[in-house]
């Protein structure tokens, strides 16, 4: 069994503050307890107030944390990342208000290289936790709905979709950062963070929709 953690950083705007970039990103892991642990020691350092808001997110905490978490990720034996990054300036204009068609066709070409790149095997049982952000039930619903066609399409073994807070899963604290650390590296060309997960990164691809 894999268990796998989606989260994605960026944003879908085009306006003139919107990000240049969208990045979806996915982090695999055999037992996610390992990913557990490293939020814990991350936490532990930090002081009480900062403790009580009850998660980690990458671009609300200082360079001395998100170093702390990515390096105790890179660090994990039986971890594979694999990342996709949508560059904005090539999406065709018709294209640029179609925002949910761009996120679904943007996770489903992720998703599709697990099988493709031969990450997973095709007859094995998959747990994907998928960030619950605040956006609308129905559009969240809708979304699963969609990776749920698309697996049932590849044709590939049994697949269990869960929305999750990253309050509820600890594990989702950890691939928002590395996420992050992704969208740094194309948004900004910041890659230290990068560095510090890069050993297990096994896919990454920019895209180009047309």
């Amino acid at each position: 069994m894999s268990y796998i953690f989606l989260d994605e950083s960026g944003d879908l705007g085009f306006k003139k503050r919107s990000s240049k970039w969208f990045v979806f990103t996915v982090v695999l892991a055999n037992d996610p307890k390992h990913l557990e642990r490293a939020v814990n020691r991350t936490w532990r350092p930090l002081k009480k107030k900062h403790r009580s808001v009850g998660k980690l997110h990458a671009t609300k905490e200082k360079d001395v944390t998100r170093k702390r978490l990515l390096t105790s990720i890179g660090k994990i034996e039986d971890l594979q990342i694999l990342s996709i990054a949508l560059d904005k300036s090539k999406v065709h204009i018709d294209l640029q208000s179609q925002k949910h068609f761009l996120y679904n066709y943007t996770a489903n070409l992720l998703l599709e290289l697990l099988y493709s790149q031969k990450v997973v095997d095709g007859g094995e049982v998959i747990e994907l936790f998928v960030d619950r952000k605040d956006t609308k039930k129905e559009l969240q619903e809708n979304f699963v709905r969609y990776l749920m066609d698309s697996f049932g399409k590849m044709g590939k073994g049994e697949v269990s979709i869960t929305l999750h807070t990253s309050h509820q899963n600890k594990s989702l604290q950890a691939v928002d950062f590395v996420a992050w650390a992704v969208f740094q590296k194309y948004e900004r060309k910041i890659t230290k963070f990068y560095d510090l997960v890069e050993s297990k990164i096994v896919v990454e691809r920019l895209v180009y929709p047309e």
